[in-house]
């Protein structure tokens, strides 16, 4: 388990990120948001060492984490961090070797993740031979290569089209079903959703959502209905409660302040003509991400 215990970091008199506490248990993936300059990179430093705590403990499975764990994680950057004039098979040796891998095993990682990822024959070329997804790809690979028993992704999904997307999905569900410990930040919530069940939302420093996505959601007042049909969208605006009507293709969205005011929606649509589908959705994490942190920088 990673525990992080009512961590706190000050540079100078700025506090960068302002007691902040979360766990993130053997295989599970666990979602770390926040926009920019939220504390999410101090934050990923503090976690590896690479950054003093000024109060507050941070332990991986009991320990705490230092040079002698370094071995046991692994990081992806949202920036590119790779030595573009190595081959591919280079800087694998490169990044192993620092992880205490041997070489005949970083090889036989290597092929086969490569293999996976279905960029064997780059093998051998230098990385600034490589467009920008398949340097993605590497970079991954490097992370992942000695199978890093907590392993922190920023931003993994950078440049990448959904057939690859899904590849990298692949092997991080596979990570987390052999027990690693997972940390996900992405500015996109549509990928948060793809994995995590747990998240913790900063501001400024400080965690303003945390907990289950499933019970986040739940909890959440506002509410969504899909309707597909014949409907006067000013008569429905009118509706007290009705925060929006939203035209999409050959459906409405109809946001809604609090579930109370579905049976009023209901009541109306149930006398419109050609009624095909109405459907009460639970919120996307999205919006509840904009809701949250708007609430924080409007106080």
């Amino acid at each position: 388990m990673l525990k992080v215990e009512n961590i706190t970091k000050y540079y100078g008199d700025f506090k960068a990120v302002d007691d902040l506490s979360f766990t993130v248990n053997n295989g599970e993936i666990f979602g770390l948001l926040g926009v920019n300059g939220a504390g999410k990179t101090t934050t990923f430093r503090m976690i590896m060492g690479l950054l003093d705590i000024t109060s507050g403990q941070i332990t991986l499975d009991g320990k705490k984490i230092d040079y002698n764990l370094s071995n046991e994680i692994g990081f992806l950057t949202e920036e590119r961090s790779l030595l573009t004039k190595l081959t591919v098979k280079e800087q694998a040796i490169y990044f192993g070797t620092l992880k205490g891998m041997s070489e005949d095993k970083i090889l036989e990682r290597l092929d086969y993740l490569l293999d996976k990822f279905q960029i064997s024959e780059y093998k051998d070329k230098k990385i600034k031979e490589l467009s920008k997804g398949n340097q993605q790809k590497i970079q991954f690979i490097t992370a992942i290569l000695h199978e890093p028993k907590l392993l922190i992704l920023d931003e993994p999904f950078s440049g990448l089209d959904p057939l690859n997307i899904e590849l990298f999905k692949e092997q991080i569900i596979a990570l987390s079903k052999k027990g690693s410990k997972i940390i996900f930040s992405s500015h996109r919530m549509d990928h948060v959703e793809l994995f995590c069940k747990k998240l913790v939302i900063l501001v400024n420093g400080k965690t303003v959502l945390s907990g289950n996505i499933k019970d986040i959601k739940e909890q959440y007042m506002k509410k969504n209905i899909i309707i597909k049909g014949d409907i006067d969208i000013d008569k429905l605006k009118s509706i007290k409660g009705v925060e929006s009507v939203i035209e999409k293709a050959d459906e409405y969205e109809v946001k809604i302040s609090s579930i109370d005011y579905v049976k009023d929606v209901f009541k109306y649509v149930s006398k419109c003509d050609n009624i095909m589908k109405f459907v009460v959705e639970e919120p996307s994490l999205n919006e509840i991400f904009i809701s949250k942190v708007g609430e924080k920088y409007e106080k």
